[in-house]
């Protein structure tokens, strides 16, 4: 570890975006809509799914607490980011930034076991539909997302304990428009060794495991549509599963951008746009991706609008 001869930073310095100071005006209002939409969008899908009794599905079960997890997601980041942009300012408190790191991870962690347990979901639906009810129980649905919450909230407190034992002395500036882990490390005057192999080995766990059961769950729906080619069954199967893996792959995708990909010019742009896509543009494209490819919730939605136009 490095000698420290100043005293700790009480608070960090968030650069934020890659834009101009003329474009600030633009981008708060784009950024601000995006964040209303992923709001509203996916609070829309959370009523959906509670006011209609069709919806009431193990899929739905879990894309309603998917819905509510982007929510949260996006406000971990955007509201701090549009306080800023609108006052100038660019601190953030330490204990803030340590907060935002927490509850970053906590709800990164949960998407990714949601969209696990909703391939696992169509991979019963599909693979095995005369056992679907009692494979897919009520017990099991609440058990896997109990778990999600559960490891999430472990790994979310491991990676903020191993980063609260780190020194920051001097540098404060951190080139992100939230405190970012791995940019927090970058700045610490500590040994960061356990915390990387940390990060490397809970990221097998809450992110490659849950992508190979994807990939796994998807193959086996592969096969089992193969088996059997017929233009409904071809089409049964993407009006099931089109939504989900279109989320799917924006998570995952720019997971794998980021970090398999690394950019061969300023590599802080990147990281800053790519953060920019996964915690605001997916979040917020999830519910109109699952209203738009889907027939129950575009029915739910019919039923419910129409509701309201024959009340008195």
């Amino acid at each position: 570890m490095r000698s420290c001869n100043q005293s700790s930073v009480s608070e960090f310095l968030l650069l934020g975006l890659p834009i101009q100071p003329e474009r600030q005006g633009i981008y708060y209002a784009l950024f601000l809509g995006m964040y209303l939409s992923t709001v509203l969008g996916n609070l829309l899908i959370i009523l959906l799914i509670r006011l209609d009794s069709r919806l009431h599905t193990p899929m739905y079960f879990f894309l309603s607490h998917l819905a509510l997890t982007d929510i949260s997601f996006s406000t971990v980041t955007a509201p701090k980011m549009l306080i800023n942009m609108q006052i100038h300012s660019q601190s953030i408190s330490y204990a803030g930034c340590i907060s935002q790191v927490y509850f970053f991870l906590f709800f990164a962690d949960i998407d990714s076991f949601l969209l696990t347990s909703m391939a696992y979901d169509r991979y019963v639906a599909i693979c095995h539909p005369l056992h679907y009810t009692t494979i897919m129980s009520q017990s099991l649905c609440f058990l896997l997302v109990i778990m999600s919450w559960v490891l999430s909230f472990a790994s979310a407190l491991l990676h903020t304990l191993l980063l609260t034992r780190l020194s920051f002395c001097g540098e404060n500036t951190l080139a992100h428009f939230f405190c970012d882990l791995s940019a927090l490390l970058k700045l610490s005057s500590s040994d960061t060794t356990i915390n990387e192999l940390v990060i490397l080995t809970v990221g097998v766990v809450v992110i490659t495991l849950p992508f190979i059961c994807i990939l796994v769950s998807y193959g086996h729906i592969g096969a089992t549509i193969l088996r059997v080619p017929s233009t409904k069954g071809i089409c049964k199967a993407l009006s099931t599963c089109g939504s989900h893996l279109t989320v799917v792959s924006l998570y995952y995708g720019a997971i794998i951008g980021l970090y398999f990909f690394p950019s061969l010019s300023n590599s802080n742009d990147k990281d800053v746009i790519v953060a920019v896509l996964y915690t605001l543009v997916t979040p917020m494209l999830n519910p109109f991706i699952y209203s738009l490819r889907n027939r129950d919730m575009k029915g739910a939605l019919g039923n419910i609008l129409s509701r309201r136009t024959l009340s008195p």
